[in-house]
């Protein structure tokens, strides 16, 4: 056995990237699929379409290669979309509903009103916001009677994307999740790691509906629609696939993802720690028996600011070219982009904040809003820093640096002014497959192989701002930001 087939299932396309034992990509595809946008405020994909494009990317990963060669497949998702499916036939009900979207905004700020948000942040470490997975099922059911009542008669399943492809991928004998995607739905126990029966009751959502939870390395059976029987033996959200991926194992270890939106976790160790800033506490990616945790916040619009500068504002054609039209000029002359498009995540949670530009004058363009553009992705993620660092330094803990990955790491613009906002350096490996090499070295762990550790070459951002122009800086975002909350 001489690879681990890596499947990425992101929110824009789906990915398999296969890794030799020495950590290097010997094959990639990659496939893109629509995305639906059915009223303002609702994103939701065809589950079909994910299934398709995975397997189809698994299939042209491996041309040419025996099955037999690779030791195991490790599964990562895009995290909190959730899916709908009948275990008879295994065919989704309805579209699923994408991490991204609002609809459940009214029915969040019910509970809120209703005092149930110190209960649901105690016993998930998460918040209430139609972010997580639980009110988009409570949704499905109460717009569905019939599908409740399928339900409770254990006609249906529902999942995070893992849970999807699980099933597909085993051909229905597996229903199973991992312990970081399922801590991600407001129906988990952080502490316990079991689904929590006080939660189901709070949402309204039937226990025969839930798949298994297992440690991220584990077994989760075979699938024989790639030529042969593989084992499927390591499942992780991406976020947490992407810490465990960069080798931040350890208290203290952090990395920034930058995709479509914008991922930043500490690692906590064993410890489970509440924040007093706004962040979430989540499980991190677990291979053994002892649970691991980290601190958790998330900018919704990462990359995607730079697609809507691409498709809705059609200042240039591909997103690479963002980088030269923002370095064409030597700042963003004042103006701010706050780009709450699909309200504003942690620190702040407020889901109906709405996105602004604001300092526009006569002199300000296309390349004034393309900087102000990027320039919101790193002043986002220095805002979850800021508040990671507070809660980590109450515990003793301490940060040195920064690791990033995702495809928006690739602007050295934007890596630069990253450090330059936090006082850190940031650190960016050759190789920013992060994600999907997590994925893989989870999976080998379950297969008893050894994938070397991910190339230590790489480029460093050092800080060249000083923290006084810094702090300005910030100063001037905090103040955009308080216009639209």
């Amino acid at each position: 056995m001489t690879h681990v087939l890596a499947l990425d299932q992101g929110t824009t396309s789906s990915r398999a990237l296969l890794f030799d034992l020495q950590g290097r990509i010997q094959a990639q595809a990659q496939q893109p699929f629509e995305q639906h946008f059915p009223q303002p405020g609702w994103v939701e994909h065809d589950p079909e379409a994910i299934w398709a494009t995975q397997l189809d990317t698994a299939r042209q990963a491996l041309a040419g290669r025996r099955p037999a060669d690779v030791a195991a497949i490790g599964l990562t998702n895009q995290r909190e979309t959730v899916v709908l499916w009948e275990r008879a036939s295994g065919k989704a009900l309805t579209r699923a509903i994408v991490w991204q979207d609002r609809r459940t905004a009214a029915a969040c700020q019910a509970l809120r009103e209703a005092g149930h948000l110190d209960f649901v942040r105690q016993h998930t470490g998460l918040t209430l916001d139609p972010y997580f997975s639980a009110t988009k099922i409570a949704w499905w059911l109460q717009q569905h009677p019939d599908w409740r009542a399928r339900a409770e008669r254990g006609e249906l399943a529902v999942g995070t994307v893992d849970s999807w492809l699980l099933w597909r991928l085993t051909e229905g004998r597996v229903h199973a999740t991992d312990v970081t995607n399922a801590s991600r739905t407001l129906l988990m126990n952080l502490h316990s790691g079991a689904w929590d029966e006080e939660l189901l009751r709070l949402f309204g959502i039937p226990r025969a509906l839930l798949p298994e939870i297992r440690p991220s390395a584990a077994d989760y059976g075979h699938t024989s629609l790639l030529g042969g029987s593989i084992a499927i033996g390591g499942v992780a959200g991406d976020q947490q696939a992407a810490l465990f991926g960069q080798g931040c194992t350890q208290p203290g270890q952090a990395k920034n993802t930058y995709g479509t939106g914008c991922f930043l976790l500490m690692h906590t160790g064993e410890r489970a720690l509440p924040s007093e800033h706004g962040l979430l506490t989540t499980r991190a990616a677990q291979t053994g028996a002892q649970p691991q945790f980290a601190l958790e916040g998330s900018v919704f619009m990462g990359g995607a600011v730079v697609q809507w500068l691409r498709d809705g504002l059609k200042m240039f054609a591909s997103s690479a070219e963002v980088e030269t039209l923002a370095r064409s000029v030597p700042d963003s002359g004042g103006v701010i982009v706050v780009p709450a498009f699909t309200g504003l995540g942690a620190p702040y949670w407020n889901a109906e904040a709405r996105g602004a530009i604001l300092g526009l004058t006569r002199g300000s363009g296309q390349a004034q809003i393309a900087r102000a553009a990027l320039e919101s992705i790193a002043f986002q993620s220095a805002d979850v820093l800021e508040a990671m660092v507070k809660d980590a330094s109450a515990a003793g803990i301490a940060l040195s640096e920064l690791r990033v990955d995702g495809g928006a790491s690739a602007n050295d613009l934007l890596m630069q002014w990253q450090a330059d906002l936090l006082g850190v350096p940031v650190w960016r490996p050759a190789v920013v497959e992060s994600t999907a090499y997590g994925a893989a070295a989870l999976a080998a762990a379950q297969a008893g192989v050894t994938l070397a550790p991910a190339s230590s070459a790489g480029r460093r951002f050092e800080p060249q701002m000083a923290r006084a122009q810094a702090a300005e800086r910030m100063a001037a975002w905090h103040a955009a930001v308080n216009r639209v909350l």
